[in-house]
């Protein structure tokens, strides 16, 4: 097929900056979303979910025959 294994990457970077425009022009400051008490609530409910499913998929394939 011959695709490039760093096209997921760049795609990545692009649609990384694209959201980082688009954060600007709507005036969306994300240092201070990431520093307001809401923000750090929820970061650290999406941490604690990741962290449970991380848990969770580390027990499933220890235990796969």
């Amino acid at each position: 097929m011959g695709s490039n294994p760093m096209y997921p990457i760049f795609k990545a970077i692009f649609w990384v900056f694209v959201l980082l425009l688009a954060f600007s022009f709507f005036g969306i400051s994300i240092q201070s979303v990431i520093h307001s008490p809401a923000g750090q609530e929820n970061f650290g409910y999406a941490l604690n979910l990741l962290t449970q499913a991380w848990d969770w998929l580390a027990h499933f394939v220890r235990n796969i025959p």
